[in-house]
């Protein structure tokens, strides 16, 4: 009997990834490749959707070219990519502007505008506390700075949906997708007039909202010419990438977590409501009356792809000489480094602060700086830096008095073994890691269980999620974390004063 097979096709903060995936929950191929970011400005964040789309045509190409499997065989298709992302489109249905990724601070002024004046009314729409990564506070920025950006916008995509629209010529989003976006009734997941009309936006702009398991449209005759896809292959709408990174790591019912190291972090309880609470993010769960309410660090694995292009060129040349990474040759020298560094600290605030600080003015520092260290050290410290960034994100979690009784570690820095261990004695908590976790997966496993490929979720999770191995503390090293966490408090603590009073 033929094989049947779906196809997930992920957006994450750097480059782009597609997983084919089988009947059998078998991974048959997967493809990734890169795109550029844009940093105009001090703080600024920028991409360009149509290179996105290039990558959409590399990686499916790519997948079945290597799958050589036939394209009519491939049951539907899934695209995900992270939310706060908005795409304003002119009356041919082209982007105006590269658009603002969320993780941009250029909005801290309305964010304080919004604070001061509409907390009540953002509070009875949305689950969430506003910061610059939303969109009602980055529109209203491109109303003050950009407004020619909103007199020529007739429509407003988000990222994945305006690479699914290339796809299909479709227009909408679905629920968890609007909830990013701080113009919603998250209630409701209904547009809000309300927040809309501070944001000076028309609701009919917006693409209509729908559940993630809806079919979209289909692949179109251009798509299908540019990427070796059949033409009328089944497109649903799908949703953000750390929900199918949650669901593709197997974390779909109460009593699991997950920590996610990847261009941001999270830490993300599996709930069956959404948490009350400033600190954490709220988004409802690919499975039905479910939630993953979180906690997040803005510059996760961005702070290490930062460090690898600031001061790794020596390792990336070297590294593509004898076909390996720049962060394994990195990796290589960190591991020989004492736990704590030496001394050595590192603060991953590159963009602001998300959990516990909300804090846009804080800035990335690397503090006790002494002769004795190496750049190895500084390697460490940088993967430490961020592991303490995480535990300030289990803080929160453990105050919600969740219950957890198995952590699930996903995300491209996952991979890494030393990270991983560094991690785990940070958290003071073993670490369950699964052989694939990616948005990617989570995508094209939600299009098998919409297809019929798969009877459920759950027959999806037993098929296609396999435990690999568990990273268990090492006592040592968690005492030493444990000292190091509170001067990494402290010392953020100061820091911050200073950064306020000279802003």
């Amino acid at each position: 009997m033929a094989h049947k097979y779906t196809l997930g096709v992920d957006f994450g903060g750097s480059s782009s990834k597609a997983t084919l995936l089988q009947d059998t929950g078998k991974i048959v191929a997967t493809s990734t490749i890169e795109y550029p970011s844009y940093f105009p400005f001090p703080n600024w964040y920028e991409q360009n959707v149509d290179e996105l789309f290039e990558a959409f045509i590399y990686n499916v190409r790519a997948c079945l070219e290597k799958s050589r499997i036939d394209p009519a065989d491939i049951l539907a298709i899934s695209i995900d990519a992270a939310t706060h992302m908005a795409v304003f489109c002119d009356e041919n249905d082209r982007p105006i502007r590269n658009f603002i990724h969320w993780s941009d601070g250029r909005s801290g002024k309305q964010v304080r505008f919004l604070k001061e004046n509409y907390s009540e009314l953002i509070g009875k729409h949305s689950l969430n506390t506003v910061s610059p990564m939303w969109n009602l506070p980055q529109i209203l920025w491109l109303n003050e700075n950009e407004p020619e950006v909103l007199k020529k916008t007739k429509r407003i995509y988000f990222v994945k949906d305006y690479i699914r629209h290339l796809v299909t010529g479709d227009f909408c989003t679905d629920s968890i997708e609007s909830m990013g976006s701080m113009l919603a009734d998250d209630h409701k997941s209904q547009w809000s007039p309300e927040l809309c009309g501070i944001a000076g936006v028309d609701v009919d702009l917006l693409p209509p909202i729908k559940a993630p398991t809806d079919l979209a449209g289909t692949v179109n005759e251009k798509t299908a010419e540019l990427t070796g896809l059949k033409a009328g292959t089944p497109v649903i709408v799908g949703s953000t990438d750390t929900v199918m990174e949650v669901y593709a790591s197997g974390a779909i019912a109460e009593g699991t977590a997950t920590v996610k190291l990847a261009t941001a972090g999270r830490i993300c309880p599996i709930t069956s409501n959404y948490i009350p609470n400033p600190q954490l993010l709220n988004y409802r769960h690919i499975i039905p009356g479910k939630w993953y309410p979180g906690t997040g660090t803005r510059s996760c694995a961005a702070s290490y792809k930062w460090y690898r292009d600031t001061f790794g060129e020596m390792e990336t040349v070297t590294g593509q000489e004898l076909g390996t990474s720049a962060y394994e040759l990195l990796n290589r020298g960190a591991q020989e480094v004492p736990a704590g560094s030496e001394g050595l600290f590192f603060h991953p605030y590159l963009m602001g602060e998300m959990t516990p600080y909300y804090d846009d003015e804080l800035c990335a520092s690397f503090t006790g700086i002494k002769r004795s260290h190496s750049k190895a050290h500084f390697t460490r410290a940088v993967l430490e830096g961020v592991s303490y960034s995480m535990r300030d994100c289990l803080e929160e979690i453990k105050a919600q008095n969740i219950r957890i009784d198995q952590f699930r570690l996903i995300g491209g820095g996952a991979k890494g073994k030393l990270w991983r261990q560094i991690l785990c004695d940070v958290l003071a908590t073993p670490l369950t890691c699964t052989m694939d976790n990616d948005s990617s997966l989570g995508s094209a496993m939600l299009a098998g269980v919409v297809s019929g490929m798969f009877g459920s979720f759950e027959e999806s999770v037993d098929k296609c999620v396999v435990v690999s191995d568990e990273v268990l503390p090492v006592e040592e090293n968690v005492r030493i974390y444990e000292r190091g966490f509170q001067q990494y408090k402290d010392t953020a603590r100061s820091l911050a004063e200073i950064y306020h009073k000279y802003k």
